[in-house]
């Protein structure tokens, strides 16, 4: 669980939160050459993740790969294909479902 005073991100509301900051790694992808990439989120669009990596900005098309992001040594996977929202979209759309 990665949390501050007032901000919490878990398993259970990881895809409900902003991913810029995060550390994330690929576990699956329709391109083999992307297994495995990992790094610091960036920068977070519709349809991609930029993430850094030993100073390379590196594109993941969420619809292609499955991701593992540590939250403080917590594991969470997340299928990109569920979090194809523009960031701020995701965030107030999934809220939503998750607080009812």
């Amino acid at each position: 669980m990665l949390k501050s005073e007032k901000y919490c991100i878990t398993q259970a509301n990881i895809m409900a939160h902003e991913m810029i900051g995060l550390n994330v790694r690929v576990l699956q992808s329709t391109d083999k050459s992307r297994m495995g990439a990992s790094g610091k989120v960036i920068d977070e669009t519709k349809n991609v993740f930029v993430i850094e990596s030993n100073g390379a900005q590196m594109i993941l098309p969420k619809a292609e790969c499955g991701f593992e992001f540590d939250l403080n040594g917590e594991k969470v996977m997340v299928d990109g294909k569920k979090i194809g929202y523009r960031p701020e979209l995701r965030i107030k759309a999934l809220w939503r479902n998750l607080n009812g």
